[in-house]
């Protein structure tokens, strides 16, 4: 049997010194091929070619209508508030370290702004967390799997921003859980397009009659009603509970917990209830049953860097910004009185600028925040923030499966998250002869130190239960033709009880230096939309302080001219 493997930076030797070799691993990416005889290689070369054109025949529902939503135009009067900003006499620099969501989102709208970012990407590859790569085939494989929601206002208004609404896939309104009970079966949500929220979801609970009983979803309606009742201030005031702790408290049972949070958790923050805030949990809520079409998802029409991070670069460059990949930081060097002086680059480079943004994970920014930064309580308060290790699989199939869906669905299984058969689901990796599917293997944590095929047997073996009779844990049934297995050991901020008081607010203490990143303060937590909101958040503080930053550039340009 011919099978591809591939690597990923965890398992690789540090080789460029410490800080490179971290930074890889957090964010970086490495593969190698197994061997293959030629004639197996030119088989399947010569299938490929013989296909005929791309044939999509996979049915996308309309995009639903969320430009009247209250988050929605919010977002849009963000966004519209950069381009109608005033002209600055003299346009800022802007050096923005990491072409994440974060980093791009700041560039976009510091760009919009009437603002010069230069944005150094230490990899060379856009997107961050969102990030994918070719393989031999032509075959895409990313860093996750990532869903667009119908409550992602400023992400939704990015992608209209930019002219791309088209590249959305957007999938029937329903949720989609597997039942470990009963083999190779499914139990959906459907919420129904006549009602209007929060309706619409009770109806879909209480039509679902196969994973919670009518008192369950009763006693789990009254320990809802606080969190309904008590707004925004309610949920905040949950940090400091796990979610299994608060359903415990609001005498919710159990078996809630078990069938429908567990799979909600390791979707959400890729960690179980017993270690996830409940205010991740009722965030989620209160977005998914307060807005019509907010738990709406769509699929991207193909790999995120071409397709979502090159249309933002290419606005960002129209505007007189600049994107640079391979250009990883090195130090942050400090004037005399603390502030940035510039950032030091691996290959010996300095960058100059009238601010600073670091747009990393924020296990990135504690590697190379200053010694004399450290003590600073802002930073300081950073060192609960850590990012949680996740696994993303691509398995390549023998043959096209038949148990799925052209959806996202939940496995509720004990070692994989959610799942998705690309084949059907993303327009350019449409296959109609083999299944690709991709999942996230969460937790990770006693995982990502694993060898691949150690994670590709464990998720055979989770897939046999998924596919009773289309998938054998020996491959006695459909055969894998090729695999990638894609380990972040450092990725979204874990959010755990008692985080949310040590995320930052994107002005730092220190003057012209910024954050950006889904761990500062923003309400979507850890994700896309949380990025986007987070980006927007940082480019508004620096056009706030343009004329302190511009009066500092003139006195440091004054005094380099003295000093020469």
């Amino acid at each position: 049997m011919v099978v591809f493997g591939n690597v990923s930076a965890a398992n690789l030797p540090y080789q460029n010194g410490f800080l490179e070799a971290l930074s890889s691993e957090l964010m970086g990416h490495s593969s190698f091929r197994i061997p293959i005889s030629s004639q197996t290689l030119k088989t399947r070369t010569r299938r490929r070619r013989t296909a005929g054109p791309l044939q999509v025949v996979c049915v996308d529902i309309p995009r639903p209508e969320l430009e009247n939503t209250v988050n929605f135009l919010e977002a849009a009067s963000l966004s519209a508030s950069f381009r109608s900003a005033p002209r600055p006499a003299k346009p800022l620099k802007v050096v923005i370290a990491g072409a994440g969501l974060a980093g791009l989102s700041t560039a976009k709208y510091l760009a919009d702004a009437g603002h010069q970012p230069l944005l150094l990407e230490a990899r060379d590859v856009l997107g961050g967390k969102i990030a994918a790569w070719k393989d031999e085939d032509g075959d895409w494989y990313e860093t996750g799997l990532h869903i667009f929601f119908g409550a992602y206002p400023n992400v939704q208004n990015l992608f209209g921003e930019l002219g791309i609404n088209d590249r959305l896939q957007w999938k029937e309104h329903s949720m989609i859980f597997a039942m470990p009970s009963k083999p190779g079966e499914f139990s959906r949500f459907d919420f129904p397009d006549v009602l209007p929220a929060p309706l619409n979801g009770i109806w879909a609970i209480l039509r679902n009659n196969e994973m919670l009983t009518w008192p369950e979803k009763i006693k789990f309606a009254i320990g809802l009603l606080p969190a309904m009742v008590g707004g925004q201030a309610y949920v905040e005031a949950q940090d400091g509970l796990s979610v299994e702790e608060w359903m415990r408290k609001q005498a919710i049972p159990d078996r809630v917990t078990d069938e429908v949070f567990i799979a909600m958790s390791k979707a959400l923050n890729f960690i179980n209830p017993d270690e996830l805030s409940m205010q991740c949990i009722l965030i989620a809520l209160n977005r998914f049953l307060q807005e019509k079409h907010g738990s709406k998802m769509a699929f991207l029409d193909g790999n995120p860097p071409e397709r979502l991070c090159m249309p933002i670069v290419e606005h960002i460059r129209s505007l007189g910004g600049e994107v640079r990949l391979n250009s990883r930081i090195r130090k942050i060097e400090l004037e005399d009185d603390g502030t940035v002086k510039n950032f030091l680059l691996t290959d010996g480079t300095t960058i100059q600028g009238d601010a600073y943004v670091f747009a990393t994970p924020v296990d990135i920014l504690k590697l190379l925040l200053p010694d004399s930064w450290k003590e600073i309580p802002y930073f300081k308060r950073l060192e609960k923030l850590v990012g949680v290790p996740v696994i993303n699989v691509h398995i390549w199939f023998d043959r096209k499966l038949k148990n799925t869906y052209d959806h996202l669905l939940f496995s509720r299984s004990n070692l994989l998250s959610v799942y998705a058969d690309m084949s059907l689901t993303c327009k350019e990796y449409y296959d109609p002869n083999r299944s690709m599917l991709e999942l996230v293997f969460a937790p990770a944590e006693e995982w990502i130190s694993r060898t691949d095929s150690d994670i590709i047997d464990a998720t055979m073996k989770e897939l046999e239960k998924l596919f009773p009779d289309e998938i054998a844990a020996d491959q006695s049934k459909a055969k894998i033709l090729k695999y990638h297995v894609v380990k972040t050991p450092r990725s979204v901020y874990k959010t755990i009880p008692d985080c949310e008081p040590c995320r930052p607010l994107q002005r730092s203490p220190i003057q012209g230096f910024y954050l950006a990143g889904d761990y500062t303060k923003q309400k979507y937590l850890a994700s896309m939309e949380g990025a986007v909101l987070s980006g927007k958040f940082c480019s508004q503080s620096i056009v706030q302080d343009y004329e302190l930053l511009a009066a500092s550039g003139r006195r440091n340009l004054s005094e380099t001219t003295v000093s020469t």
